[in-house]
């Protein structure tokens, strides 16, 4: 059963320059994903140059790449897209608690929202029903969210 709760429409933004990084690890996932968040951009009437996608090896270089990217002042916003499966070491919580702290990170130091695309699963099924399965469609729910960041981002540099 999907949990995406309705919203209000999106907020119409103009020249808004949106990075998506997505890890190549899980690729047949993260590029649903990266798929589904560039549907969205071109339903917004998003220009293409606007919204440029870079690929990383894993979910644990999403961090660094996001950070580059901020630090380039070229976007305003960044979306990272990974999927970690749990597997029977601990490896999975290893790189979930790299990723998840370091966009927390990000997010908390830097000018620009960066959106938490990340699935961390129990398995592949799981990250299926993401991508626009029972379980909603994250990658267009992070492309929303980068909208209404930005949004509410430009909004508050207003006041």
């Amino acid at each position: 059963m999907s949990t995406h709760i309705p919203q209000a429409p999106l907020p119409k933004v103009e020249n808004m320059r949106v990075a998506i990084v997505k890890a190549m690890w899980n690729g047949h996932i993260t590029d649903c994903l990266t798929e589904s968040a560039l549907k969205v951009f071109r339903q917004q009437n998003f220009p293409e140059r606007d919204v440029v996608v870079f690929e990383v090896p894993g979910a644990v270089e999403l961090t660094y790449a996001a950070s580059q990217l901020i630090e380039t002042g070229l976007f305003d916003a960044v979306i990272v897209f990974g999927c970690v499966i749990k597997g029977d070491t601990p490896h999975f919580d290893y790189v979930c608690q790299s990723v998840t702290q370091g966009i927390a990170m990000l997010n908390s130091d830097c000018d620009i929202p960066v959106i938490f695309g990340v699935l961390t699963v129990n398995e592949e099924q799981q990250a299926l029903d993401r991508c626009g399965g029972i379980c909603g469609d994250k990658g267009a729910e992070a492309a929303e969210t980068a909208i209404r960041m930005h949004d509410f981002t430009v909004k508050v540099r207003d006041l």
